[in-house]
């Protein structure tokens, strides 16, 4: 499943007004005002909202590697599990980008907030198998068979050892 990209941009204009679009055709964008402050939290808001409605998706491919790892400068393979991130350079603060991208690449990419981790997908179950196990009979010591408690470790041989040497002079 192909990752996911929102842009949502702030942009200035000649007569001092500034508007935000966002890549998201159906979403409704106020019109120009000449409120930056005002336009800018929208933007962030917006982002967050798309942030809120998204989620995660553990089966969803990196969406940087499909964009030519666009994100970050340095080439990645692509591994581990999805995340949904928010890419914004407070510096600039014209371009809020939220995207679904790999741990491997998410590591790469400047001025990032993880918003969301998935769990990597466990793997199923093998079925049941219709042999019971066998029962093992409880040995006193904490051993689980017989065979265990009458042959100590190595390590307790030569901790006994030592200690019968001490006390013979």
């Amino acid at each position: 499943m192909p990752g996911r990209t929102w842009t949502v941009r702030l942009t200035g204009h000649p007569d001092h007004t500034v508007s935000v679009t966002c890549s998201t055709a159906a979403c409704r964008m106020p019109p120009r005002s000449k409120d930056a402050a005002s336009m800018r939290r929208f933007a962030a808001e917006h982002a967050k909202a798309h942030a809120r409605l998204a989620g995660a998706r553990p089966n969803a491919a990196c969406s940087c590697s499909s964009a030519g790892c666009a994100l970050h400068e340095t080439r990645v393979h692509c591994t581990g599990t999805s995340l949904l991130v928010l890419v914004h350079n407070p510096a600039i603060g014209q371009v809020w980008t939220l995207a679904e991208v790999c741990q491997a690449c998410a590591r790469h990419i400047h001025h990032i907030t993880i918003l969301a981790t998935t769990k990597p997908a466990l793997p199923t179950p093998a079925a049941p198998s219709m042999q019971q196990p066998t029962q093992r009979t409880a040995v006193p010591g904490g051993f689980s068979s017989p065979e265990a408690a009458s042959d100590p470790s190595p390590g307790r041989r030569l901790h006994r050892a030592h200690r019968q040497r001490r006390s013979r002079g």
